[in-house]
Formats: structure tokens, C-alpha cells, sequence
């Protein structure tokens, strides 16, 4: 089997409204869309979500990188995973998002070839995953609506973007809590918002709330804090934007600088360097969650192939298409409230509606 042709594409997808976080705020999700052919008459879909302000790609910047990858794979065999990919990696060593686009859609191609839904490819079985829903930096007012809403649907867990100083991240989790009660588990994520003492102080009064963990509290670079945290907190510490591959799991491993790692496609540079952390995570005994930027239900269904294939990925942070004010996507994850289905088509199950598709800027590689 060959790569004969690549179709890259713009994917700009509206949000309902924008959502902030403490890095800044997302006005709509400008996605990467790879479409990959092959002699053989099989098309894998990759799809990849650059948050700027977290991996330092932006859409413009991921579209010429992905010109220069897709010429390095024409003639390519696509079932040489790993091969295919260390040529790109090899090229362009940054541009995580860009690759795991182009990874995604080789995994899809490995996948259908052999006739097996992705979780199936990939070793593992079909389990019940249940996505909790985010609540984005807003007064503390606005997020309990939005707390009291999301309960009503029936969340297992809420995830609480937080970041900004002590005094009113304290405030909105106790608003929050106030609200909804003492059983349903909430999840923080502070995105590198506080530093060490302003993490330790918040953590210490929400730590008896019934808070389940709290991620990446501080800057991405300073491991010794976050294993300062993790010592003096009782709430457990995940890492995000401190781990975007293998050779950072190595280390947060070695430094014992966290309980859980949280894994992105788009921050990993797709299944195959996934796979690796989790790998490391489970050898080391610790825990993963699944977690996503801002992909359309086609890369989130990437994504719960790989979380049901691996029973270490313990907590699933699939929700983003819940902002989109549209879903161009055939196929694919469905929700019933908070839990999702996986499909069992071959591949990924997923592929973006045609119409939708002629209406995106597109470039072909050949």
C-alpha cells in the first residue's frame, strides 16, 4: 500500500460561545483536518486542535508544517506507522498537534486495512467511558449555573477551570460546591495559572470538597514545585502541559512530582507517543485520564479508541464538542448524557460531513 495523495484543510468550527481559561480565551476552535489516500482505495482521517498559548502551534502555523510533512509521505507505505512518523518527527521535532493529525489518519488506515474498530487495532476492548463536562473562568455566579446545569444532566464529575488568584478560585469552588451538594466529585485544572504558595493555599482549603485532583497548578517547567504541591496537598496533582511525551513522563516519574498523568493526541503528537505514556504511567503505577483541546467528534473519537484500549486511562475529559455550535462529523462517539459509545465500524468510525468538507479551504498534496 501507498500514500498517493493528501488533503489538508482548514477546519473552523464555531463556538456556542467563547470559553476561557486562565492562558486566555478560545473564540473558536480552528482545527487542522488531514485526509490521507492510498492506492488501495483506503482514506484515513486525522484531525488535530492547536492551542496556541499550551503547544505553541497555531492554525496557520500547524497548515504550512502540514504542507512540508505531507510531501515527506507521498509514496510512503501508511501501515509503517512508526516509520512514517519518525520521518516527521525527524524533520519538523516540534509540531505536536500537526503530526498527530497525520498520525490519526495513518492509524485509521492501519485500522480499516484490517477490517477492526480502533480500540480493537489497538488490543484493547470496548468499555463504558463517562466524560465529565467543563465549566469555564467566569464569576462565581455564572459558574454555578452552569454547575447546577451540568448536574441536572447527570454528571458523574464536573471539571472547574480555575487559575487566577487565591481568593476568587477559592470563592468559585465553594460557590460551587455550596450548590450542587457534597457527592458530586469535582475536577479543578488551574492550567499553570498559580505558583507554588498560591496552589498550596487553595489547594489546602478545597482539599476537604470533595475535590478529586487538581491539574498542571503551575508553570509546565518547574517539576521540583509541583512535587512541593503534591507533598503538602491532599488533593492529588495531575500533570497536563508539564507532559507532552515519553521523555516527560520519564521525568515526572523520576521526580515523583504527580499522581495522574492527563494524555491529549493533540499535545502528544497523536496514539503512537499516547500509547508510550501511558505505558510509563501504568509501569510506575500511575493512573491516566484522556483529556482533549478543541476537536470535533472525529478526533474525540480517536481519542476513546485509545482511552478503552487501555484500562490504565482511568478518567475521560472528552467534552469539547459540547461548545461547538455545529457537528460536521458522520459517524463516530455518541453521547447518551455523559456516557459514550463507541463505534465499530473499522478505522476510527468517523468522517466529516461532505458538504461540510466542500465548504473548507483545501490543499492537495500528490
Amino acid at each position: 500500500m501507498k500514500i498517493t495523495a493528501i488533503n489538508l484543510y482548514r477546519f473552523d468550527i464555531p463556538l456556542k460561545a467563547p470559553i476561557a481559561i486562565s492562558l486566555g480565551t478560545i473564540e473558536n476552535a480552528r482545527n487542522i483536518l488531514v485526509e490521507i489516500q492510498t492506492n488501495e482505495g483506503i482514506t484515513g482521517w486525522g484531525e488535530g486542535s492547536p492551542f496556541w498559548m499550551i503547544v505553541g502551534e497555531t492554525q496557520a502555523s500547524g497548515m504550512a508544517a502540514a504542507e512540508d510533512m505531507a510531501r515527506l509521505l507521498i509514496g510512503k507505505n501508511p501501515l509503517d506507522i512508526e516509520g512514517c512518523l519518525n520521518a516527521l518527527l525527524r524533520y519538523l521535532p516540534a509540531h505536536p498537534t500537526t503530526r498527530s493529525a497525520f498520525d490519526m489518519a495513518l492509524y485509521d488506515i492501519a485500522a480499516k486495512a484490517a477490517r477492526m474498530p480502533l480500540y480493537q487495532f489497538l488490543g484493547g476492548s470496548k468499555r463504558t467511558l463517562i466524560t465529565d463536562e467543563t465549566i469555564y473562568i467566569n464569576t462565581p455566579e455564572r459558574m454555578v449555573e452552569d454547575a447546577l446545569r451540568i448536574q441536572e444532566k447527570g454528571a458523574d464529575a464536573i471539571k472547574v477551570k480555575l487559575g487566577t488568584n487565591l481568593r476568587d478560585d477559592i470563592a468559585r469552588i465553594e460557590a460551587i460546591r455550596s450548590a450542587i451538594g457534597p457527592n458530586t466529585p469535582i475536577r479543578t485544572d488551574a492550567n499553570q495559572g498559580w505558583d507554588v504558595v498560591t496552589a498550596s493555599g487553595v489547594l489546602r482549603v478545597i482539599g476537604g470538597m470533595n475535590v478529586q485532583y487538581c491539574e498542571q497548578p503551575i508553570k509546565r517547567y518547574d517539576i521540583a514545585g509541583l512535587r512541593q504541591i503534591r507533598q503538602q496537598s491532599n488533593v492529588p496533582i495531575m500533570a497536563d502541559e508539564s507532559l507532552f511525551d515519553a521523555v516527560d513522563a520519564i521525568r515526572l516519574v523520576r521526580e515523583e512530582a504527580v499522581d495522574y498523568f492527563n494524555i491529549k493526541l493533540s499535545k502528544s503528537g497523536g496514539i503512537f507517543e499516547a500509547l508510550k505514556i501511558n505505558a510509563i504511567g501504568e509501569a510506575a503505577g500511575i493512573p491516566c485520564m484522556i483529556g482533549c483541546m478543541s476537536e470535533s467528534r472525529l478526533a474525540l473519537t480517536a481519542n476513546a479508541h485509545f482511552a478503552s484500549a487501555r484500562q490504565n486511562v482511568r478518567f475521560y475529559d472528552l467534552d469539547a464538542c459540547f461548545e461547538h455550535a455545529n457537528d460536521p462529523i458522520h459517524g463516530g462517539i455518541t453521547y447518551t448524557g455523559y456516557q459514550i459509545e463507541l463505534p465499530e465500524t473499522p478505522g476510527i468510525g468517523a468522517e466529516v460531513d461532505p458538504a461540510f468538507l466542500k465548504k473548507l479551504p483545501v490543499l492537495t498534496i500528490s
